[in-house]
């Protein structure tokens, strides 16, 4: 058995979806295949709100602010074409989703309310009260349904089928049968999200593995900027659960043990609102020099009263009495700077499209670069729905220039015998658990909000025996259906492949910039390092090249908060 598409997308998230949608709009034949239910991809952990600047009468702002904003954000790595053309986007999308049905928060007048938000000049953000993700994301399901879009709902996709250098399909895993069927398509838009997982802890939900990125990079397609990687810097003591960006910009403040508002030192203009690089740097700064309180700062909501607590920020009231058992408006909550985002991914065009033909990709799992060395909080559901609407578009009309085609059997077969020898290891190794704990607890330690070469080098000699390790890595499940021992085990691969990429991307990049602060190069270098890095998978290691940063009108300068 066998299914043929136009385009079919990896992914169920905000990216993917949004994809979906718009290649059908375009007339393509389109399927999305997911390995868990749509509403449950991470886009739903989501919370503080969407950037747009809509430049009504009354304001001061407009898309150029936006996009200054942004490119400020990213230390002057981002490539400005393609933040223009998100910053020029937005307010389009913003109208269309609450044309589909998002129900945006509104002010007393009526119109769409805003909140502020770190790192921008001007309150752009719309929100849905702190679930804002959440939101967007079961709205976009309804449009799939009301398309009737198909989705392999609980599919694992286990490799790429690359023939002629061409993309035409994948290989996936029926969790449901165990069966393992090649799917074709004329292109194949990867939107799976970040990889996540390879740090422990994170605020990244179980399923965010890395699965595109690596099949990807296998490939043959170069990542780009792996080595920027985001610790937002209030996640909650003990498991890293995302306590939103959106409680800052209500108004809530930082505080270290001497209950001092410590930002105002860091940034003395934005203060808590200033880049999260900056704020997290601030914070990992108070703790080591011993102003924090038991490893962490304090969140203090309490001045914002109960109601207005109530109305904007009750999931994250939720959470932390669920955790803690702390009531955030009576009590500070204890955060800490947490692994969240990566700002580089699979490198595309503004079109989703990557080096390899009929290949697109879409959302975190994608390298524009929008963000570069740091994402401004709220511009990820931007890119999501700016660029899956991009690639879905651009993925159907390639489609269309391509004739139907024959796939070889021996991608499936290939893959059957790969996985029959996965299944067939000795119970003698380590469990999956212990070296993907492993391997979180190393790059949290080693490749966190501050570096060094050491510490680098030795994460990546840690890396290659955990690379060893996993070669012996037992399945101790036989069965087919829902074999959740298998699918952990390959997802453990995938992440491997993109611990490796993250590392070696960061001990090249021999300056600080944005999210990557290196100890033993504190200072930004733009003559040497001005410029993107590009990984690619090569014969015994992977591959190392450079590319320049687009810049059309903001010459780079130092950030002042």
């Amino acid at each position: 058995m066998s299914f043929d598409f136009d385009v079919l997308v990896m992914g169920a998230g905000l990216a993917g979806m949004r994809a979906a949608i718009e290649a059908h709009r375009n007339n393509a034949k389109v399927a999305i295949i997911t390995k868990v239910h749509p509403v449950r991809s991470h886009s739903n952990a989501a919370q503080g709100g969407i950037n747009a600047a809509m430049g009504d009468e009354n304001s001061d702002d407009s898309w150029e602010v936006h996009a200054f904003d942004t490119t400020k954000g990213s230390d002057y790595l981002g490539d400005q074409d393609a933040i223009e053309l998100m910053a020029r986007e937005a307010p389009k999308d913003i109208y269309e989703l609450e044309n589909m049905g998002v129900i945006f928060q509104r002010s007393s007048d009526g119109t769409l309310a805003t909140r502020a938000f770190g790192g921008a000049s001007r309150q752009r953000t719309f929100f849905v009260a702190d679930i804002t993700g959440q939101a967007i994301l079961q709205v976009l399901y309804e449009q799939l349904i009301k398309y009737q879009v198909r989705v392999f709902e609980e599919w694992f996709v286990t490799s790429l089928i690359i023939e002629n250098g061409k993309c035409c399909g994948v290989v996936a895993l029926e969790l449901r049968t165990g069966k393992l069927i090649d799917i074709h398509a004329k292109t194949v838009i990867i939107a799976s999200g970040g990889c996540g997982r390879a740090y422990e802890p994170t605020t990244n939900g179980l399923v965010c593995t890395g699965d595109g990125i690596s099949l990807a990079y296998q490939a043959g397609a170069p990542l780009m900027d792996m080595e920027m990687i985001q610790y937002h810097p209030t996640t909650l003591k003990g498991n890293g659960v995302l306590i939103t960006e959106g409680a800052r910009g209500e108004g809530a403040y930082l505080l270290n043990s001497k209950g001092e508002r410590f930002m105002e030192k860091y940034a003395p203009k934005m203060k808590e609102l200033a880049s999260r690089d900056v704020v997290s740097r601030s914070e990992a700064v108070e703790i080591q020099e011993g102003r924090g309180i038991d490893g962490c700062v304090h969140l203090d909501l309490r001045h914002l009263g109960a109601d207005l607590i109530r109305q904007k920020l009750y999931y994250i009231q939720d959470v932390a009495r669920d955790f803690l058992g702390i009531d955030v408006a009576e009590q500070p909550v204890p955060v800490r700077p947490g692994m969240h985002y990566i700002m580089g991914g699979i490198k595309t065009d503004t079109f989703g499209a990557t080096s390899i033909p009929g290949l697109y990709a879409a959302g975190e799992v994608a390298c524009v670069s929008l963000h570069g060395a740091n994402r401004l909080g709220a511009n990820s559901l931007l890119d999501t729905v700016v660029f899956g609407r991009r690639s879905g578009a651009a993925a159907a009309e390639y489609a269309s220039g391509i004739a139907e085609k024959t796939i070889k059997e021996s991608h499936l077969k290939a893959e059957e015998s790969r996985l029959k020898k996965l299944l067939s290891r000795p119970d003698n190794g380590d469990t999956w658990a212990k070296v993907r704990l492993d391997l979180g607890v190393a790059m949290n330690e080693k490749l966190a909000v501050f570096r060094e070469e050491s510490g680098m080098k030795s994460v990546i000699k840690t890396i290659a025996r955990l690379k060893e390790r996993y070669l012996s890595v037992p399945v101790h499940d036989k069965s087919k259906v829902f074999n959740t021992n298998l699918v952990f085990t390959l997802e453990l691969g995938f992440m491997l492949d993109c611990a490796e990429t993250i590392a070696i991307s960061a001990l090249s990049r021999k300056e600080s910039r944005g999210a990557h602060s290196r100890v033993d190069f504190p200072d930004r270098d733009d003559e040497n390092w001005l410029k993107h890095t590009l990984v690619s998978v090569g014969e015994n290691k992977p591959s190392m090249s450079y590319l320049p940063v687009t810049i059309t009108r903001w010459k780079p300068e130092r950030r002042v908060y």
